[in-house]
């Protein structure tokens, strides 16, 4: 996106900008809710591929390390504390909806650094209301983490993700990410490099317009004005 924000075609009818819908996804759809966290990610990721020797065969396999430096990633903790997601998804959705994409991209880019780099508990309710009030503060929103923890207690938002992963795993037939969707229609794996999807979006940018519209934004209860917004948009000159 950044490529085709700084360096716009001069003979695109219109400048482009795009609306990033974060869709929920669950890694461990299993973990307990009501645990601050379940177990370290080392443990986790030994577990699933058979100790240190099979995870360290599939970190290589993937380029897990040079995708989380294309992520703005450098170190992955990998004694993080993993836990069911289900508040931190609810939180980024909640951020969109009521204060615009650009903030929930902003707050999504700084829990990748609490949870990746940092350690923490995506099940921290204190915590995370903690960081994303913090986070806010810095966009000009000034709103006390009691009231996003009054928030994170309840349980809104929940149907909207629980209708997602059904279209996401039984329409779709994703079970794995990193996926991308590119105009509600077109599907990208996560192993694409960004070649592939600056080619996809100056497609785009030439033709002036999108095919279709995002197919998550009604079910995840997003409008159009904050989509016509954007998450990520062109720097105004003066």
């Amino acid at each position: 996106m950044d490529e085709l924000l700084r360096n716009p075609s001069p003979t695109a009818p219109r400048p482009l900008h795009f609306s990033v819908l974060r869709v929920p996804f669950f890694l461990e759809p299993n973990y307990d809710e009501s645990k601050p966290y379940e177990e370290s990610n080392r443990d986790r990721l030994y577990k699933k591929w058979g100790g240190a020797e099979g995870w360290a065969r599939q970190k290589k396999r993937h380029n897990m390390k040079g995708r989380g430096i294309d992520a703005g990633i450098p170190h992955f903790n990998l004694d993080r504390l993993a836990a069911n997601s289900m508040a931190s998804h609810r939180l980024v959705q909640h951020i969109g909806k009521r204060f615009g994409l650009s903030r929930s991209e902003a707050l999504y880019d700084r829990l990748n650094v609490y949870y990746f780099v940092d350690g923490n508990s995506l099940n921290d309710k204190p915590l995370l209301a903690k960081v994303a009030a913090e986070q806010l503060r810095k966009d000009g929103i000034d709103i006390g983490e009691d009231e996003i923890l009054v928030f994170l207690n309840s349980d809104e938002g929940r149907e909207e993700i629980e209708m997602a992963l059904d279209i996401l795993h039984n329409q779709l037939g994703i079970h794995s990410i990193p996926q991308f969707i590119v105009e509600g229609s077109t599907i990208v794996g996560g192993a694409a490099g960004w070649e592939e999807f600056v080619d996809i979006f100056r497609e785009i940018e030439d033709r002036g317009e999108v095919k279709r519209g995002p197919i998550f934004a009604g079910v995840l209860g997003v409008d159009d004005e904050t989509l016509r917004q954007g998450s990520h948009v062109m720097a105004r000159v003066a």
